[in-house]
């Protein structure tokens, strides 16, 4: 009975010390698979905040123009749609504009001796107007591209976060 008991007292210390050591090993193996998340965690979320920083002129670009589009239409106000139209009449453009356009019709006109007849009047009078309707409709094209390009630089960000949270 000596040597039974040796060979089960010997079997149960193997196995104690076997268990112990495949706790051991276990526990390092969740240890490495824990730090390795938080790092992909981590890693994520830099690239996350990445994505943000570059996309994030655009996007302001977009929320930008989005407002001047909302007062260039009158849906921010009869007065921040007045100042739009102020902004464009008094820019470089219109004034070179104008400047070339009214010289044009005024020469046709001295040209054919028609300087004082309604024509040359009634051209100058829808001039400016058309003008400024033709820089409005510029205006609202840009700005509509502008607004376009910052939506999908913040439904590029948007994704960007819905993958990472995924992830």
């Amino acid at each position: 009975m000596g040597i039974a008991t040796a060979i089960i007292g010997s079997a149960i210390v193997g196995g104690v010390m076997s268990s112990r050591a495949q706790k051991s090993a276990a526990k390092t193996a969740s240890g490495a698979q824990t730090r390795a998340a938080e790092q992909s965690i981590a890693e994520q979320r830099r690239q996350f905040d990445a994505v943000q920083q570059l996309m994030a002129p655009y996007v302001q670009s977009g929320t930008t123009a989005l407002s001047r589009y909302n007062a260039l239409t009158g849906l921010s106000g009869e007065e921040a749609q007045q100042t739009l139209i102020n902004q464009i009449t008094s820019g470089a453009e219109y004034g070179s504009l104008v400047r070339q356009g009214e010289e044009a019709i005024l020469q046709s006109a001295s040209a054919t001796g028609g300087l004082r007849g309604g024509n040359t009047q009634s051209a100058l009078a829808r001039f400016r107007p058309e003008i400024l309707s033709s820089l409005i409709r510029d205006e609202y094209s840009r700005l509509g591209g502008m607004v376009s390009m910052g939506q999908n630089a913040a439904a590029g960000v948007g994704n960007a976060g819905m993958q990472t949270g995924q992830n």
